[in-house]
Protein backbone atom coordinates (compact mmCIF):
# COMPACT_ATOMS: atom_id res chain seq x y z
CA UNK A 1 0.00 0.00 0.00
CA UNK A 2 1.30 3.81 -0.79
CA UNK A 3 2.34 5.56 2.52
CA UNK A 4 1.47 9.06 2.42
CA UNK A 5 2.63 11.69 5.50
CA UNK A 6 0.87 14.75 5.67
CA UNK A 7 2.18 17.26 7.99
CA UNK A 8 -0.08 19.63 9.71
CA UNK A 9 -3.04 17.35 8.77
CA UNK A 10 -5.45 18.26 11.38
CA UNK A 11 -5.39 21.77 10.36
CA UNK A 12 -7.69 23.48 7.72
CA UNK A 13 -6.37 21.92 4.88
CA UNK A 14 -5.40 18.56 6.09
CA UNK A 15 -8.67 17.77 7.17
CA UNK A 16 -9.90 18.16 3.95
CA UNK A 17 -6.86 16.24 2.37
CA UNK A 18 -6.48 13.50 4.61
CA UNK A 19 -9.56 11.48 4.31
CA UNK A 20 -9.00 12.02 0.60
CA UNK A 21 -5.97 10.22 0.21
CA UNK A 22 -7.46 7.54 2.53
CA UNK A 23 -10.57 7.02 0.34
CA UNK A 24 -7.64 6.86 -2.28
CA UNK A 25 -6.52 3.67 -1.12
CA UNK A 26 -3.33 5.72 1.02
CA UNK A 27 -1.65 4.28 4.26
CA UNK A 28 -1.70 7.85 6.08
CA UNK A 29 0.39 9.05 8.45
CA UNK A 30 -0.37 12.96 9.69
CA UNK A 31 2.12 14.97 11.55
CA UNK A 32 1.16 17.36 14.03
CA UNK A 33 1.35 18.85 17.36
CA UNK A 34 -2.09 18.15 18.35
CA UNK A 35 -3.75 17.58 21.09
CA UNK A 36 -5.45 13.97 22.14
CA UNK A 37 -8.75 14.67 20.15
CA UNK A 38 -6.91 15.81 17.25
CA UNK A 39 -5.38 12.28 17.12
CA UNK A 40 -8.66 10.56 17.90
CA UNK A 41 -10.07 12.40 14.87
CA UNK A 42 -6.90 11.19 12.93
CA UNK A 43 -7.90 8.09 13.51
CA UNK A 44 -11.95 8.19 13.07
CA UNK A 45 -10.32 9.44 8.92
CA UNK A 46 -8.66 6.01 9.48
CA UNK A 47 -4.93 7.07 9.37
CA UNK A 48 -2.42 6.86 12.12
CA UNK A 49 -1.22 9.98 14.26
CA UNK A 50 2.39 10.91 14.96
CA UNK A 51 2.58 13.92 17.37
CA UNK A 52 5.12 15.59 17.99
CA UNK A 53 6.97 19.34 16.48
CA UNK A 54 8.24 18.44 12.88
CA UNK A 55 11.57 20.91 13.99
CA UNK A 56 12.69 18.11 16.15
CA UNK A 57 14.28 15.71 14.02
CA UNK A 58 13.50 12.63 16.24
CA UNK A 59 9.43 13.38 15.39
CA UNK A 60 10.72 13.65 11.92
CA UNK A 61 12.65 9.91 11.58
CA UNK A 62 9.45 8.54 13.69
CA UNK A 63 7.41 10.28 10.78
CA UNK A 64 9.49 8.93 7.86
CA UNK A 65 10.00 4.80 9.82
CA UNK A 66 10.23 2.35 7.32
CA UNK A 67 9.81 6.07 4.05
CA UNK A 68 6.96 7.26 2.22
CA UNK A 69 6.04 7.20 -0.50
CA UNK A 70 5.68 11.36 -0.33
CA UNK A 71 5.54 13.58 1.94
CA UNK A 72 2.90 16.27 1.90
CA UNK A 73 3.52 19.75 3.57
CA UNK A 74 0.29 21.77 4.19
CA UNK A 75 1.90 24.27 6.21
CA UNK A 76 4.73 25.02 5.30
CA UNK A 77 6.64 28.36 5.39
CA UNK A 78 9.81 29.12 4.40
CA UNK A 79 13.59 27.11 2.96
CA UNK A 80 14.10 25.51 6.34
CA UNK A 81 10.53 23.67 6.16
CA UNK A 82 12.19 22.06 3.08
CA UNK A 83 15.52 21.94 4.21
CA UNK A 84 14.64 19.64 7.32
CA UNK A 85 12.81 16.62 5.65
CA UNK A 86 15.70 17.08 3.03
CA UNK A 87 18.05 15.44 5.33
CA UNK A 88 16.15 12.35 4.67
CA UNK A 89 15.55 12.71 1.26
CA UNK A 90 16.70 8.67 1.16
CA UNK A 91 13.36 8.52 2.67
CA UNK A 92 10.96 10.42 0.78
CA UNK A 93 9.60 9.19 -2.82
CA UNK A 94 8.35 12.17 -3.91
CA UNK A 95 6.81 15.79 -2.07
CA UNK A 96 3.23 18.03 -2.41
CA UNK A 97 3.70 21.01 -1.02
CA UNK A 98 1.20 23.70 -0.49
CA UNK A 99 2.54 27.09 -1.13
CA UNK A 100 0.71 30.64 -2.37
CA UNK A 101 -0.47 32.82 -4.83
CA UNK A 102 0.49 35.30 -2.95
CA UNK A 103 4.02 34.78 -4.26
CA UNK A 104 3.07 36.66 -7.82
CA UNK A 105 4.75 40.08 -8.60
CA UNK A 106 3.42 42.11 -11.90
CA UNK A 107 5.93 43.38 -14.45
CA UNK A 108 6.63 46.26 -12.02
CA UNK A 109 7.24 44.00 -8.89
CA UNK A 110 4.40 45.17 -7.17
CA UNK A 111 2.05 41.88 -5.54
CA UNK A 112 0.47 41.43 -2.35
CA UNK A 113 2.64 42.43 0.10
CA UNK A 114 3.38 45.89 -1.94
CA UNK A 115 2.10 49.52 -0.85
CA UNK A 116 0.31 49.30 -4.52
CA UNK A 117 -1.41 45.93 -5.15
CA UNK A 118 -0.21 44.61 -8.59
CA UNK A 119 -2.15 44.73 -11.83
CA UNK A 120 -2.28 41.38 -13.26
CA UNK A 121 -2.86 39.31 -16.34
CA UNK A 122 -6.54 38.03 -16.29
CA UNK A 123 -6.63 34.71 -15.86
CA UNK A 124 -2.71 34.57 -14.40
CA UNK A 125 -0.83 31.63 -14.88
CA UNK A 126 2.03 30.06 -13.49
CA UNK A 127 4.48 31.74 -15.40
CA UNK A 128 4.21 35.40 -13.72
CA UNK A 129 7.19 36.50 -12.07
CA UNK A 130 7.48 36.15 -8.07
CA UNK A 131 9.05 37.88 -5.19
CA UNK A 132 12.51 36.84 -4.64
CA UNK A 133 12.86 34.20 -1.92
CA UNK A 134 13.69 35.14 1.76
CA UNK A 135 12.57 34.70 5.57
CA UNK A 136 11.73 38.41 5.90
CA UNK A 137 7.39 38.34 4.74
CA UNK A 138 5.11 35.17 4.23
CA UNK A 139 5.47 35.32 0.22
CA UNK A 140 9.26 35.84 0.18
CA UNK A 141 9.33 32.79 2.30
CA UNK A 142 6.51 30.76 0.70
CA UNK A 143 8.90 31.61 -2.88
CA UNK A 144 12.01 30.11 -0.44
CA UNK A 145 9.77 26.91 0.54
CA UNK A 146 9.10 26.16 -3.03
CA UNK A 147 12.47 26.59 -4.29
CA UNK A 148 13.93 24.20 -2.10
CA UNK A 149 11.97 21.50 -3.44
CA UNK A 150 12.28 22.18 -6.56
CA UNK A 151 16.06 22.37 -6.52
CA UNK A 152 16.49 18.79 -4.97
CA UNK A 153 16.33 15.20 -6.17
CA UNK A 154 12.69 14.50 -4.60
CA UNK A 155 10.26 14.81 -7.47
CA UNK A 156 8.36 18.24 -6.01
CA UNK A 157 4.48 19.26 -7.14
CA UNK A 158 3.81 22.82 -5.21
CA UNK A 159 0.50 24.34 -5.39
CA UNK A 160 -0.41 27.69 -5.05
CA UNK A 161 -3.18 28.22 -3.11
CA UNK A 162 -5.64 31.22 -3.51
CA UNK A 163 -7.88 32.36 -0.30
CA UNK A 164 -8.76 29.44 0.85
CA UNK A 165 -12.51 28.32 2.35
CA UNK A 166 -13.80 25.55 3.55
CA UNK A 167 -15.04 23.72 7.06
CA UNK A 168 -11.59 24.41 9.34
CA UNK A 169 -10.16 27.27 7.78
CA UNK A 170 -8.12 29.55 10.53
CA UNK A 171 -8.68 32.75 8.08
CA UNK A 172 -12.24 32.36 7.28
CA UNK A 173 -12.94 35.72 4.91
CA UNK A 174 -16.62 34.50 4.57
CA UNK A 175 -17.23 35.60 8.23
CA UNK A 176 -17.35 39.34 7.03
CA UNK A 177 -20.89 38.71 5.99
CA UNK A 178 -21.84 35.62 7.77
CA UNK A 179 -21.66 37.48 10.94
CA UNK A 180 -23.41 40.26 8.88
CA UNK A 181 -26.32 37.91 8.87
CA UNK A 182 -26.05 36.67 12.09
CA UNK A 183 -26.14 40.19 13.70
CA UNK A 184 -29.71 40.55 11.70
CA UNK A 185 -28.03 43.34 9.27
CA UNK A 186 -29.88 43.64 6.18
CA UNK A 187 -27.75 46.09 4.08
CA UNK A 188 -23.46 45.87 2.73
CA UNK A 189 -21.82 48.64 1.38
CA UNK A 190 -18.85 47.46 -0.88
CA UNK A 191 -15.85 49.43 -2.21
CA UNK A 192 -15.08 49.36 -6.10
CA UNK A 193 -18.68 48.71 -7.05
CA UNK A 194 -18.68 45.55 -5.61
CA UNK A 195 -16.37 44.26 -8.75
CA UNK A 196 -13.20 43.06 -6.85
CA UNK A 197 -12.12 39.63 -7.91
CA UNK A 198 -10.04 37.72 -5.56
CA UNK A 199 -9.45 34.52 -6.42
CA UNK A 200 -10.61 31.36 -3.80
CA UNK A 201 -10.27 27.99 -3.18
CA UNK A 202 -12.29 25.54 -1.64
CA UNK A 203 -10.31 23.26 0.83
CA UNK A 204 -12.16 20.25 -1.18
CA UNK A 205 -10.56 21.08 -4.64
CA UNK A 206 -7.07 21.70 -2.61
CA UNK A 207 -7.69 18.00 -1.21
CA UNK A 208 -8.44 16.93 -4.68
CA UNK A 209 -4.99 18.52 -6.34
CA UNK A 210 -3.31 16.89 -3.82
CA UNK A 211 -4.33 13.64 -4.12
CA UNK A 212 -3.94 13.38 -7.91
CA UNK A 213 -0.23 14.94 -7.38
CA UNK A 214 0.95 12.52 -4.82
CA UNK A 215 -0.51 9.89 -7.77
CA UNK A 216 1.98 11.46 -10.06
CA UNK A 217 4.97 12.65 -9.30
CA UNK A 218 7.00 15.06 -10.95
CA UNK A 219 8.40 18.06 -11.08
CA UNK A 220 6.19 21.24 -11.55
CA UNK A 221 4.25 24.33 -9.89
CA UNK A 222 0.17 24.79 -10.43
CA UNK A 223 -2.44 27.19 -9.60
CA UNK A 224 -4.84 25.67 -7.23
CA UNK A 225 -8.20 27.94 -7.40
CA UNK A 226 -11.89 26.74 -8.01
CA UNK A 227 -12.86 27.07 -11.18
CA UNK A 228 -14.64 30.14 -11.00
CA UNK A 229 -13.79 33.49 -9.63
CA UNK A 230 -16.26 35.30 -8.00
CA UNK A 231 -16.94 38.79 -7.54
CA UNK A 232 -17.35 39.79 -3.63
CA UNK A 233 -21.10 40.53 -4.26
CA UNK A 234 -21.51 37.28 -5.80
CA UNK A 235 -19.86 36.02 -2.50
CA UNK A 236 -22.24 37.47 -0.62
CA UNK A 237 -24.94 36.52 -2.14
CA UNK A 238 -23.64 32.54 -2.02
CA UNK A 239 -23.62 33.67 1.94
CA UNK A 240 -27.36 35.02 2.02
CA UNK A 241 -28.54 31.88 -0.41
CA UNK A 242 -26.62 29.43 1.97
CA UNK A 243 -28.24 31.29 5.05
CA UNK A 244 -31.66 32.27 4.13
CA UNK A 245 -31.24 35.89 3.81
CA UNK A 246 -31.80 38.39 2.05
CA UNK A 247 -29.19 41.71 2.33
CA UNK A 248 -29.49 44.48 -0.06
CA UNK A 249 -25.97 45.63 -1.56
CA UNK A 250 -25.09 49.34 -2.18
CA UNK A 251 -21.76 50.18 -3.42
CA UNK A 252 -19.34 53.32 -4.63
CA UNK A 253 -16.64 53.28 -6.81
CA UNK A 254 -13.11 53.48 -5.74
CA UNK A 255 -11.50 51.95 -2.48
CA UNK A 256 -13.14 51.39 0.35
CA UNK A 257 -13.29 54.79 2.89
CA UNK A 258 -11.71 53.93 6.21
CA UNK A 259 -13.22 51.00 6.94
CA UNK A 260 -16.43 51.84 5.07
CA UNK A 261 -16.63 48.95 2.24
CA UNK A 262 -14.26 47.20 3.58
CA UNK A 263 -13.90 43.43 2.70
CA UNK A 264 -11.36 41.12 2.67
CA UNK A 265 -11.71 40.58 -1.35
CA UNK A 266 -11.49 44.82 -1.74
CA UNK A 267 -8.70 44.69 -4.87
CA UNK A 268 -8.37 47.21 -6.69
CA UNK A 269 -7.21 45.28 -9.57
CA UNK A 270 -8.67 41.40 -10.13
CA UNK A 271 -6.80 38.57 -9.48
CA UNK A 272 -8.10 35.34 -11.44
CA UNK A 273 -5.98 32.52 -11.63
CA UNK A 274 -5.44 30.12 -14.46
CA UNK A 275 -5.65 26.26 -13.69
CA UNK A 276 -5.78 25.02 -16.92
CA UNK A 277 -2.27 23.26 -16.07
CA UNK A 278 -3.27 21.14 -13.12
CA UNK A 279 -6.40 19.95 -15.56
CA UNK A 280 -3.54 19.39 -18.29
CA UNK A 281 -1.23 17.62 -15.96
CA UNK A 282 -3.02 16.17 -13.28
CA UNK A 283 -6.15 15.75 -15.05
CA UNK A 284 -8.06 17.94 -12.79
CA UNK A 285 -11.75 18.86 -12.62
CA UNK A 286 -13.18 20.83 -10.11
CA UNK A 287 -16.72 19.45 -8.52
CA UNK A 288 -18.11 22.74 -8.52
CA UNK A 289 -17.72 26.27 -8.50
CA UNK A 290 -17.69 28.48 -5.61
CA UNK A 291 -21.65 28.45 -4.82
CA UNK A 292 -21.79 24.64 -4.54
CA UNK A 293 -18.45 24.23 -2.53
CA UNK A 294 -18.97 27.35 0.09
CA UNK A 295 -22.06 26.58 1.57
CA UNK A 296 -19.94 23.60 3.92
CA UNK A 297 -17.55 25.85 5.05
CA UNK A 298 -20.42 28.80 5.42
CA UNK A 299 -22.22 26.36 7.68
CA UNK A 300 -19.31 25.56 9.50
CA UNK A 301 -18.57 29.49 10.46
CA UNK A 302 -22.12 29.62 12.09
CA UNK A 303 -21.58 26.39 14.00
CA UNK A 304 -18.55 27.43 15.67
CA UNK A 305 -19.85 30.79 16.42
CA UNK A 306 -22.54 29.27 18.41
CA UNK A 307 -20.31 27.20 20.69
CA UNK A 308 -17.87 30.23 21.60
CA UNK A 309 -16.66 33.38 20.88
CA UNK A 310 -15.46 34.57 17.68
CA UNK A 311 -12.65 35.81 18.09
CA UNK A 312 -11.65 32.50 19.64
CA UNK A 313 -13.09 30.42 16.98
CA UNK A 314 -11.55 32.71 13.95
CA UNK A 315 -7.98 33.78 15.27
CA UNK A 316 -7.28 34.16 11.33
CA UNK A 317 -9.45 36.79 10.91
CA UNK A 318 -8.59 38.46 13.92
CA UNK A 319 -5.32 38.69 12.72
CA UNK A 320 -6.89 40.44 9.15
CA UNK A 321 -8.11 43.11 11.52
CA UNK A 322 -4.72 44.77 11.07
CA UNK A 323 -6.49 46.16 7.71
CA UNK A 324 -9.40 47.82 9.26
CA UNK A 325 -12.96 47.23 11.20
CA UNK A 326 -15.04 44.92 8.50
CA UNK A 327 -18.02 45.09 10.79
CA UNK A 328 -18.03 49.29 11.14
CA UNK A 329 -21.66 49.55 10.92
CA UNK A 330 -21.96 52.86 12.33
CA UNK A 331 -19.70 53.93 9.70
CA UNK A 332 -22.12 52.45 6.89
CA UNK A 333 -25.27 53.61 8.74
CA UNK A 334 -24.23 57.51 8.62
CA UNK A 335 -23.30 57.18 4.93
CA UNK A 336 -26.29 55.44 4.01
CA UNK A 337 -28.09 57.75 6.24
CA UNK A 338 -26.82 60.61 4.32
CA UNK A 339 -28.03 58.88 0.72
CA UNK A 340 -31.80 58.53 1.34
CA UNK A 341 -33.92 61.62 -0.16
Amino acid sequence: MRTALVVGGTGQVGRAVVPALVADGWQVRVLSRGSRQDGATVEAWGATSVVGDRHDPAVRDRALAGGVDVVIDVVGYDDRDATAWLESRDRIGSAVVVSSAAVYVDDAGDGFETDTFGTFPVPLDESQPTVEAGRDTYATGKVALERTWLDSDVPATVLRAAAIHGPGCVQPREWTFVRRVLDGRDVRVLAFDGLSRFQTVATSVLADLVRLAAAQPGDRVLNAADPDAPTVAEIARVVDATLGAESGTVTFTGPPQGNLGLTPWAVPHPLVLDTSRAARELGHVARGGYADTAPDGIHWLVDEAARRDWRDAFPGFVRMEAMGDFFDYAAEDAYLADRRP
